[in-house]
């Protein structure tokens, strides 16, 4: 049993004390036993271990809704000759080309470093969308070895595409299923599986067929839909349907789906995803820097579509990604006054919910019963500070390097920014050991 406590104490729970000044959690087997303030919990619980939280802010862990862990070695990397004028280019100049290199032990390098970042930001839950076309077999077992080794709750799935031919696509369905058989085998509450998809204009009709053959409706699908326009011109010149059209002809939506982007859907396409109760994740700064558009988020709450909010590995700070979330949406509508409900919403209630249809148990509240998911954010503010503005400093003073300890299904993976369940600089070591050696191979060169 912990006691966490000491600190501000953000609960988010609707239907409970959403804000106490001093306050804590108690923890034990994985759940909360309770919250309340921290000399009532230490009278009522002198056994448990005590956490001090020395007067930072205690929250929930943070879910990002959509990452790759595949481009995590490619920091800092710049590929000879790689200068890209669209978005293809982007992918087959860069993320594709990476991932045509990932062997298993450049995979397992790669869910390191994105783990060890995650922790450290205080992102407790991933949802990744992996690709390692070089070496396809066992690669979602290589990534979930290292989120069970390092304590990091996940939902993985295989990227299913033609773009490298039709052994690579079939090897790509069957790494889906086969993790997907594990994960019914071995029901956990810390690893599940979704089936993936890339997007759109590199999978087939016949390709759909045999994901959902595969599948047999037991997951749902995490797919790109519609994050460049050559999606939408592929499905239409091709298929004559747009795409969500297109995914609602092979039956690929749901409740338990996500769409990834979702930036050049139209209104018909949002009744659609709105009709089969399917989610949609929201990437704000990768769809930036990849020059691909808005998401037209303020449009998909209107309808009252589930939207969540990832980073597409463009960071590994959610906090960062709520705050690019509000800037393109007031910019894009040139409406200063817009977009603070939804960007709070997806990141501190929505993903949670996302995390609930996928099959976790509760998250995103601190209340007794819920996971025992818990950060500590080390912001000592200079301004009032209370539960009528908490949205306020998250958007404007805090960010995920402040997060001082971490907590996963009870157990503390970081404490006081000091990782307690690896050797920190042995692993780094190892992974630039790895990272090396795929930068030359990807520059033909020596690093």
């Amino acid at each position: 049993m912990i006691l966490l406590a000491n600190g501000r104490l953000i609960t988010r729970d609707p239907g409970g004390a959403g804000y106490l000044p001093d306050g804590g959690v108690v923890t034990d087997g994985g759940k909360i036993v309770e919250v309340g303030e921290t000399a009532a919990l230490r009278d009522k619980y002198p056994q448990a271990e005590f956490v001090d939280a020395r007067g930072g802010v205690i929250m929930p862990g943070l879910i990002n809704a959509h990452t790759h862990i595949y481009s995590a070695l490619a920091r800092g990397l710049s590929i000879n000759g790689y200068a890209p004028t669209n978005f293809y280019e982007v992918l087959d100049g860069q993320w594709w080309y990476i991932d045509r290199h990932l062997d298993l032990a450049a995979t397992r390098a790669s869910a390191q470093a994105l783990v060890i970042d995650s922790i450290k930001q205080g992102v407790t839950t991933i949802f990744d969308h992996h690709a390692s076309f070089c070496e396809i077999p066992g690669s979602l077992m290589a990534i979930a070895e290292v989120t069970r080794e390092m304590g990091m709750r996940a939902c993985l799935c295989y990227e299913v595409s033609d773009r490298d031919g039709e052994e690579k696509s079939l090897q790509s369905v069957q790494e889906n299923k086969d993790f997907i058989d594990y994960c019914e085998k071995n029901p956990s509450g810390m690893l599940k599986a979704m089936f993936g998809g890339h997007a759109l204009f590199t999978i087939s009709d016949k390709t759909f067929e045999r994901m959902n053959a595969a599948n047999a409706g037991r997951v749902g699908y995490h797919i790109h839909v519609s994050e460049g326009m050559n999606d939408v011109y592929d499905s239409l010149q091709n298929y004559g349907r747009r795409p969500v059209q297109r995914l609602q002809d092979h039956g690929i939506l749901g409740s338990k789906t996500i769409l990834g982007h979702c930036i050049h859907v139209n209104t018909a396409e949002m009744d659609i995803i709105k009709a089969t109760d399917t989610m949609c994740v929201n990437n704000p700064e990768s769809n930036m820097g990849n020059a691909v558009g808005c998401s037209p988020v303020l449009r998909l709450f209107q309808k009252g579509i589930l939207v969540g909010l990832g980073t597409d590995a463009y960071t590994n700070d959610m906090l960062e990604s709520i705050k690019a979330a509000l800037t393109i949406q007031r910019h894009n509508a040139c409406l200063p006054g817009v977009g603070w409900c939804e960007v709070t919403d997806m990141l501190f209630k929505n993903n949670a919910k996302m995390a609930r249809r996928a099959g976790f148990p509760e998250m995103g509240v601190l209340k007794a019963g819920a996971a025992a998911d818990v950060i500590v954010m080390d912001y000592k503010p200079f301004t009032p500070f209370s539960g009528a503005n908490i949205d306020g400093h998250m958007l404007f003073g805090m960010t995920g390097r402040q997060c001082q300890t971490t907590m996963v299904n009870g157990k503390i993976l970081m404490r006081d920014r000091v990782l307690t369940e690896i050797d920190e600089e042995a692993v780094n070591a190892k992974i630039l050991e790895v990272s090396k050696k795929l930068w030359g191979t990807l520059n033909h060169c020596e690093y």
